[in-house]
C-alpha cells in the first residue's frame, strides 16, 4: 500500500491551537506544517514536537518578495527549516507592485538558496502568481527553478475563481506540485465556507490518485479553516478534525 505523508496545520484547530499537537498524535497524524517559530520559542516547540512524536513536513515561512533584501531575510528561514528537518518551505507570495518578471527573478534566486540545503519552496494557491492552474503554470515557466514549486490548495482554486473544476486545474500543474493543502469548500467564489473534509465538493480521492500517479506522496496537509460566523467549542473542533481524518482514510490517504 502507498504510504502518504499526511500532515496538519495547527491553525486547523482555530482558537484551540494549543491542543493541536496532542490531538494530532491521538488521531494518528505524525506530521505538521509548522508556523515558523520565533527564535526564543524554538526550543519549546522542538520539545513539544518530540513529546508527541511529530515531525515537521513543511515550514510555513515569511517571504516578502517585495523587499529587495528578501534573499538575506530568507537565509534565516532556510536555517530554521534545516534545524527542524523541514524540506518544504511553504510561502504565500504576490508579484504586486514589483511585477511578475521581477517576482520570478527573486523567486529564482530564493530557489537557488533553498537548493543548497535540499529544500523546496512551495507557493500557495493565491493571486497573483498562483491564482489557478493557468497562472500557476505561467509562474513555474517564468521562475524556471526546480526548487520553486507549487502548493495546490484544493479549496482556494474555487475561492479565487468562478466556473472551474479543481481536478482539471490540478491536471494543468500536476508536475509542479510539491505540497498540498487538503481543504473542503462549497465551491462558491469568495465564500468563507470550509467545513470538515468530505462535507463539501472536493474530490479528495481523485486528487490523491492523480498525485500518487506521478509518485507524489506528500505532504498532504489538512487545513480546516471553518465557516464564516461559526464559533466552535473544543469538542466540535476536535470532532471536525476526526471527521476529516476519517474521510481521508476512506479516500486512500
Amino acid at each position: 500500500m502507498v504510504q502518504n505523508i499526511v500532515s496538519c496545520r495547527p491553525s486547523s484547530y482555530g482558537k484551540y491551537k494549543d491542543k493541536s499537537f496532542e490531538h494530532m498524535a491521538k488521531i494518528g497524524i505524525r506530521y505538521v506544517e509548522l508556523p515558523m517559530p520565533k527564535p526564543q520559542d524554538m526550543d519549546r516547540v522542538r520539545d513539544e514536537l518530540g513529546k508527541y512524536g511529530l515531525s515537521v513536513a513543511s515550514l510555513e515561512c515569511p517571504c516578502d518578495i517585495q523587499n529587495e533584501n528578501v534573499e538575506e531575510e530568507f537565509g534565516k528561514v532556510i536555517k530554521t527549516a534545516e534545524e527542524f528537518g523541514a524540506k518544504r518551505l511553504f510561502v504565500s507570495v504576490h508579484a504586486d507592485k514589483i511585477g511578475k518578471e521581477a517576482a520570478y527573478g527573486r523567486l529564482r534566486k530564493l530557489g537557488d538558496l533553498a537548493a543548497k540545503k535540499g529544500q523546496v519552496i512551495i507557493l500557495e494557491t493565491h493571486p497573483d502568481l498562483v491564482t489557478n492552474g493557468d497562472v500557476g503554470l505561467q509562474t513555474m515557466k517564468g521562475v524556471d527553478q526546480p526548487n520553486v514549486r507549487l502548493n495546490y490548495d484544493t479549496a482556494n482554486m474555487y475561492y479565487y475563481n468562478e466556473g472551474i473544476d479543481g481536478v482539471e486545474e490540478l491536471k494543468k500543474i500536476l508536475g509542479y506540485v510539491e505540497g498540498v493543502h487538503l481543504k473542503d469548500t462549497n465551491g462558491k467564489p469568495r465564500t468563507w465556507y470550509f467545513p470538515a473534509l468530505g462535507e463539501g465538493i472536493v474530490d479528495f480521492r481523485k486528487i490523491r490518485e492523480l498525485l500518487n500517479g506521478r509518485s507524489f506522496r506528500g505532504p498532504f496537509t489538512i487545513e480546516n479553516e471553518g465557516i464564516e460566523g461559526e464559533s466552535l467549542t473544543l469538542a466540535q473542533t476536535l470532532e471536525r478534525m476526526e471527521k476529516s481524518v476519517k474521510h481521508l482514510k476512506k479516500c486512500g490517504y
